[in-house]
């Protein structure tokens, strides 16, 4: 459920003044990159609407879209996007599919914003073209994308890409079950109930596949990928036996932020009452626990490698064998994933999926991180570095893709650089959901707690109605403080703050009338 009204109390974690006051961030990376040049895979484009089809200027564009939505005046970021999304359409998508590549679809979420842009403006025309577009893509990977064979673990599952049979990697679920998941949201009621609620566990299916092999319990992370055949000379990186058999071996930051992303995306627009809606949740619910626990206590953000910090460096020896990504880079802060957290923590509390007391303050943490780990701000330009500039598995040509620690720091193709439209066009999602954020307290009646300082902890009250209700707020270390405020009927949302990190406080919610309504301990 929304979070409708906020009470803060104090506000404890430092944003740079720029995220307050004069353009937000998310419009200023738009405007110095999200329109402009970026790099996809190492290919510098030089604009937005002058790029072609990948899920890297997809992402970008999805991007951008969002921007508009939020700030409806900047109309020249629809422009580029349409003037981008247009030319695919007119050089031809299906041409831009590959033969189950599940990366190729990615881009197609972009053709829904458009589609109703169209529809409220009366232009049948446009409507038609990206509504067909967006059925084609949803209806190349139900109908016709390759899958994981019955009688094989993971049956159903959909193959990453027809070059890695029988694999399914987390990066995936954002690429192929996320535009699935739009299309069923936007126009699944043109089929029949029974249809509609098959495709819905199509994509649950993908989701839970993927979490069943891939989740560690001890570690609280998952696989970068899963093998259904482990013997596959295309899975040499896959473990051979248990446990984890079929697993890669590291748990890589950017695949984990795909996966959160692609949870909270489609948890926003699935059935609540569909059979598979309270599994995904349990599932979001479960990667948002691990993430907490990997976030690094002193940046905000999260590294490359997520168990491991800067002290673990690959071999000079290179990959155990072959020898392969020699070098000894450090484990890194890495932006593009840490990005995706930020952005998906936000957005999950925003919705009520995971626990806004608990997630709120790692989500500010880990914007401020943001800005101050990866952003550079001359006041001319605007960059954001420490990006991994790609990493994949294999296949069998390939075998330097080995998954190992040494590839992950120092493989040819993982390079580190900026303004890789991964990271840029998700700290502008990432922004965008600040910005909400910082919208929603800005409405707020904003007070100050006596005498606290530190320990922002944040909680929520829930009432029968709209009306006036005394708020009253005691702690061991601190005299008992009431307020009077205008809350709305359900939950509100308060932030605190207490002198003492350990005390238990308390807050009792009254009636007008002085009638206790409810005591929660904070």
């Amino acid at each position: 459920m929304f979070m409708k009204r906020f009470y803060f109390l104090v506000l404890a974690v430092a944003i740079p003044l720029a995220a307050f006051a004069g353009t937000p961030w998310s419009q200023r990376m738009v405007e110095a990159h999200g329109i402009k040049d970026f790099y996809s895979n190492k290919t510098l484009k030089t604009t937005l609407s002058a790029s072609g089809w990948d899920y890297v200027t997809g992402l970008v564009a999805n991007s951008v879209l969002k921007a508009w939505e939020m700030y409806p005046a900047k109309t020249d970021y629809y422009t580029a996007v349409k003037t981008m999304a247009d030319k695919c359409i007119t050089t031809g998508i299906a041409a831009s599919l590959g033969t189950s590549n599940i990366d190729d679809l990615a881009a197609g979420k972009m053709f829904f914003a458009l589609y109703r842009k169209a529809v409220a403006d009366g232009n049948t025309t446009d409507a038609a073209k990206y509504k067909d577009a967006a059925t084609l893509i949803r209806n190349k990977l139900k109908l016709t994308h390759a899958r994981i064979a019955v009688g094989l673990p993971g049956a159903g599952g959909f193959y990453h890409k027809a070059s890695y049979p029988n694999q399914m990697w987390l990066d995936g679920l954002y690429m192929g079950p996320a535009v699935y998941a739009q299309w069923q949201a936007e126009f699944g009621a043109t089929d029949s109930a029974a249809t509609n609620t098959s495709s819905w566990s199509d994509i649950a299916l993908q989701f839970k596949t993927l979490n069943k092999y891939t989740y560690d319990s001890v570690k609280q992370l998952n696989y970068h990928a899963w093998a259904a055949i482990p013997s596959d000379a295309n899975a040499f990186w896959s473990n051979q036996a248990a446990p984890f058999k079929g697993c890669s071996k590291e748990f890589w930051g950017r695949s984990m932020g795909w996966m959160f992303a692609a949870l909270v995306d489609v948890l926003e627009i699935m059935p609540k009452d569909h059979p598979d809606y309270n599994e995904l949740l349990r599932i979001c619910r479960q990667v948002a626990t691990g993430l907490k626990r990997w976030q690094d206590p002193a940046s905000g953000v999260w590294f490359q490698l997520l168990q491991y910090d800067a002290t673990t460096k690959a071999s000079a020896a290179g990959d155990p064998v072959t020898g392969y990504n020699k070098g000894t880079l450090p484990n890194y802060l890495e932006s593009s994933c840490s990005c995706m957290f930020t952005y998906a923590f936000f957005k999950a509390a925003r919705l009520g999926l995971i626990d806004a007391t608990t997630y709120y303050p790692i989500a500010r943490k880990a914007y401020a991180g943001l800005l101050k780990t990866f952003i550079t701000d001359t006041g001319t330009s605007l960059s954001i570095g420490q990006v991994c500039a790609s990493a994949g598995l294999g296949p069998s040509s390939n075998l330097t893709r080995s998954g190992t620690i040494n590839y992950y720091l120092c493989g040819s193709d993982v390079t580190i650089t900026a303004n890789e439209g991964k990271a840029v066009g998700t700290f502008i999602m990432a922004s965008l959901e600040y910005e909400k954020y910082q919208a929603d307290s800005l409405k707020a009646t904003h007070i100050r707690y006596p005498n606290a300082s530190c320990c922002e902890k944040e909680c929520s009250i829930n009432v029968p109605s709209d009306g006036i209700y005394m708020l009253r707020f005691t702690s061991p270390d601190s005299l008992p403080y009431t307020l009077k405020s205008n809350c709305k009927a359900g939950e509100n949302r308060i932030l605190y703050s207490l002198t003492n990190e350990n005390a238990k406080a308390s807050c009792e919610v009254y009636s007008a009338a002085g009638q206790l309504i409810s005591k929660k301990v904070l």
